[in-house]
């Protein structure tokens, strides 16, 4: 197997070194091309996620088709005026001249997607990597098959396979593609797939943006409105049935707001998914009977506020409320990534800040607050990817904002404008004139000391 995959991989290399990639038009057109086949094959792409994983169409639909042909947009609208040089303003000790920015391709890209968006984040990445006019393999994930189906015959309708190249299987494959050499690798998924894909890169320097995850915390203080905090943390925690890398892990309320958010979450699950969870048609499944067994392990031992029940045959785990775990317990020591929200109260800032930073820095964090005051130093004190202030999720649907982490949860960003410039180097080039010479930086040395440090203006 090792060998075919270096054989593709070399023929990829050889397509990139013809120059065909950096025509902005064949860029454009293609990604023209790969709109219009999303679009054909949006029911299809709608089928095969509901088959993997029961992904409700309205899901599918808002978060990842419509997602990738809204970015799909934006890009084609924009590639020409963010491929072309940009001048900088020059430095007085290199006058005459004239000082430019030139994006170029890294080359060949290596993409590694997970299965809980597998298709916006398999297609995501590869428009920006296409757009900045870099060949590129896709690993899709083993535990979508469906999907990973799909894409391989969308990817297969658009691109020729020295350009783009699907690899399926599990990780056994992804293991042989980071043995290749790559000029980049962008990964999402675990923190701890991501150690192994970053020392992998690193063995060869290879450039990486790594989006991971955490523990993302969401905070309530006494002010906040509980019917509404309630309704859109309960939407944003049980979309894709928790498994979103930037779904509220756990809360932290104020002890004088407990029974108030406690009543209003359990009436927000109730009206979104009715008095039985798993006959509704909004609620997506855990992805695989490993994953099921370990979030049902995540609730050993601990008080079930509402919610717990499971059906092993249909990998369904209902919407769960669990009451005031503690630091050290298995629930609070790694991110859920399901449909179980841990509730813990804190009476002042001091327990509430020894919690969020027993986390490390995550990929999200949530305040549900009317206070200003608490609002800046929420994000002044707490280092975390990006946040919504009185919603969730909010952050990534605005492609003028970065996504990406920070710490354990994340390296590099991108959407909009930066998704291009994560897969394009910047590369400095300065234009001398000729038709002057200053003659003190040649050797010998004649020029005094104390002067070079009075010429502070020219660098």
């Amino acid at each position: 197997m090792q060998n075919s995959i270096s054989q593709q991989v070399e023929a990829q290399h050889r397509y990139f070194n013809t120059g065909q990639t950096r025509d902005v038009r064949f860029r454009k057109g293609l990604l023209k091309k790969l709109q219009a086949e999303i679009v054909r094959q949006e029911d299809a792409i709608c089928e095969a996620l509901y088959a993997d994983f029961k992904k409700p169409k309205f899901e599918t639909l808002i978060a990842e088709t419509q997602f990738v042909l809204a970015e799909l947009r934006m890009i084609i609208k924009h590639l020409e005026l963010w491929v072309k040089p940009e001048r900088v303003p020059s430095s007085i000790l290199n006058f005459p001249s004239s000082d430019w920015i030139y994006n170029e391709p890294y080359g060949n890209v290596l993409i590694i997607s997970p299965w809980n968006y597998p298709f916006q984040l398999t297609l995501l990445p590869l428009i920006s990597a296409v757009a900045a006019g870099n060949t590129a393999v896709l690993k899709p994930s083993e535990l979508t098959p469906k999907t990973s189906s799909v894409i391989q015959k969308l990817v297969s309708a658009v691109f020729e396979p020295e350009h783009v190249l699907v690899c399926q299987g599990d990780a056994e494959v992804a293991k042989s593609l980071l043995k290749e050499k790559w000029d980049y690798i962008f990964f999402t998924g675990s923190t701890r797939v991501g150690k192994i894909v970053y020392e992998s890169a690193a063995s060869q320097l290879t450039p990486v943006t790594l989006e991971l995850g955490g523990k993302s915390p969401c905070v309530v203080d006494e002010t906040a409105v509980p019917a509404q905090a309630a309704r859109r943390i309960v939407w944003g925690k049980f979309l894709n049935a928790g498994q979103t890398c930037i779904a509220p892990d756990y809360i932290l309320v104020h002890t004088q707001m407990k029974e108030q958010l406690l009543e209003e979450l359990i009436k927000s699950i109730k009206s979104f998914f009715g008095e039985n969870p798993e006959e509704s048609k909004d609620l997506a499944r855990i992805i695989s009977p490993a994953h099921f067994e370990r979030l049902k392990g995540l609730l050993s031992n601990e008080k079930i506020l509402f919610g717990g029940a499971h059906n092993c045959a249909d990998r369904f785990i209902s919407p769960t409320l669990v009451d005031e775990p503690s630091k050290g317990s298995k629930i609070m020591q790694e991110e859920i990534f399901g449909p179980i929200l841990p509730i813990i109260s804190y009476q002042n800032e001091s327990e509430l800040e020894a919690w969020i930073h027993a986390g490390g820095k995550p990929l999200a964090a949530y305040l549900f607050s009317r206070r200003k005051s608490f609002q800046k130093k929420f994000v002044r004190e707490f280092s975390f990817g990006g946040g919504t202030i009185n919603d969730t999720l909010l952050q990534i649907s605005n492609k003028n904002l970065p996504f990406g982490g920070v710490g354990k949860s994340g390296l590099g960003s991108y959407h909009g404008k930066r998704s291009f410039n994560t897969f394009s180097h910047q590369k400095a080039v300065v234009k001398r004139g000729t038709w002057l010479d200053f003659r003190f930086k040649y050797p010998p040395y004649n020029i005094p000391m104390n002067l070079i440090k009075k010429m502070k203006h020219i660098f």
